[in-house]
């Protein structure tokens, strides 16, 4: 371990400020599961006093790294990067010792990558379809191995012709062009979320953007927020190379590019941290630099851009819950509520502990399955309580895990398809909305 991260720790005065912003301290009253309890466990480590045993690297990968902390912190302890730093030693240390290493690897092996996805998906549709759910739901298996249970839980409603749908290459907005921006697809997001990533490039397009959408894979998002940073730094380098390929048909050079749009905020808080992610490679670091300059999410192109495409009235009352990597990762917060406010008719209504996190932080609703639970259940709570017609929030993870905890009564949804069914003239209406997610396995 560095002069870095013992200057970074070094920085933490104790204050306590942290201590109602982190969920795990909430959950479970230990000191050792808050931000200060944390660096000061890591301080201990780096100066020589304790040992990177079982116990701490426990508290330590119990963190779901949602970076409330960040902004609960007068000091401006960097919590983002400590954790991050600190992360890929705790997973050298305990990933043997912690007894969950083959579904770690399952997961890390599926998730960041598309075509697999693709194939997980038409096995969801099968089991769905020939009653298998029902069936292994009935034979207590899933309580027995409750990291099974919790992605059979949140595994996404989907059919075969969403999971198969690809974005046009390259596509012009229909009035004059105000910008030129590519638009990061996602693997998650690809498969599972098509229509976000579809609402996406319409909105972009009513507003004056021609967007293109380079072949590219994983941006390395939850490798990076596990603790494998080897593995996202490979990932990293690939999505770079991909964007900037020499033009062919239809693909514009890095440098023309205006902006890199992102609709995924876990993506989008790495992808903007590529500069140091990559700061030690040679062959990387300018140009990762250059990346991560341009991204952008898709709130802050459009929160700047003077609105173009009328909008609609949506008579809908609307809960926005803030997901962590979009609040506390980029600072994102004013953006999606204004353009969601500019909707005529549109109630914006704001639960308690808007920012507080859902418990889905990257795998860790899978990994954690029974603190993820807990967190996901005091959101719904929260949620409920404002009496939404619809919930909306920017991050498949959290769609998902708000949607599990919170039930089939409230549609959960990412703001752009708000803004897309506004813009185009659409009735949003719930109880459809409800019927079209309970059957959309129904079909291919």
């Amino acid at each position: 371990m560095g002069e870095n991260l013992d200057d970074l720790t070094s920085k933490c005065v104790h204050c306590g400020f942290c201590l109602p912003a982190c969920p795990t301290y909430a959950l479970t009253g230990d000191e050792n599961d808050s931000p200060r309890g944390r660096i000061h466990l890591m301080r201990q480590v780096i100066e020589g006093k304790a040992e990177l045993d079982d116990a701490v690297a426990e508290h330590v990968d119990s963190c779901l790294g949602c970076l409330s902390c960040v902004s609960a912190c007068p000091s401006g302890v960097e919590y983002d990067k400590i954790i991050e730093e600190f992360r890929p030693q705790v997973e050298d240390a305990y990933a043997d010792s912690r007894g969950d290493k083959a579904f770690r690897e399952l997961v890390f092996g599926l998730f960041p990558h598309p075509a697999r996805l693709r194939v997980a998906a038409l096995g969801a549709v099968a089991y769905r379809r020939s009653g298998g759910a029902a069936l292994v739901r009935s034979s207590g298996l899933l309580r027995r191995f409750p990291k099974l249970g919790a992605m059979e839980a949140l595994m996404p409603q989907t059919t075969l012709r969403k999971a198969w749908s690809s974005m046009p290459a390259d596509t012009y907005p229909r009035g004059e062009q105000r910008a030129t921006v590519a638009l990061l697809s996602g693997c998650v997001q690809r498969v599972f979320f098509g229509d976000v990533n579809a609402a996406t490039a319409r909105v972009l397009q009513a507003e004056g953007c021609r967007v293109v959408v380079p072949e590219q894979g994983c941006c390395g998002a939850l490798s990076l927020h596990a603790g494998r940073d080897e593995e996202a730094k490979r990932y990293a380098r690939r999505l770079i190379d991909a964007f900037r390929r020499p033009p062919s048909s239809g693909r514009v050079p890095l440098s023309e590019l205006d902006a890199i749009v992102v609709n995924v905020a876990g993506c989008g808080s790495t992808l903007k941290q590529y500069g140091e992610l990559l700061a030690d490679d040679p062959d990387y670091a300018e140009p990762a630099a250059r990346f991560a300059a341009k991204v952008r999410d898709v709130s802050e192109i459009l929160a700047d851009l003077e609105p173009r495409a009328e909008r609609h009235r949506i008579q809908a009352r609307v809960a926005y819950h803030d997901a962590c990597h979009l609040a506390h990762g980029q600072g994102v917060r004013a953006q999606p509520r204004e353009l969601l406010g500019g909707i005529p008719g549109l109630e914006l209504v704001e639960p308690a502990e808007a920012a507080f996190c859902c418990g889905s932080a990257g795998v860790h609703n899978l990994v954690r399955p029974e603190a993820a639970e807990e967190l996901g259940r005091r959101k719904a709570e929260r949620i409920r309580a404002t009496e939404p017609d619809l919930v909306a929030t920017g991050n498949p993870g959290c769609l998902l895990q708000i949607r599990r905890h919170l039930g089939d009564d409230t549609p959960v949804v990412h703001p752009i398809e708000i803004i897309d069914a506004s813009i185009r003239g659409l009735t949003l209406n719930p109880a459809r909305m409800r019927q079209r997610a309970a059957g959309s396995d129904s079909g291919g």
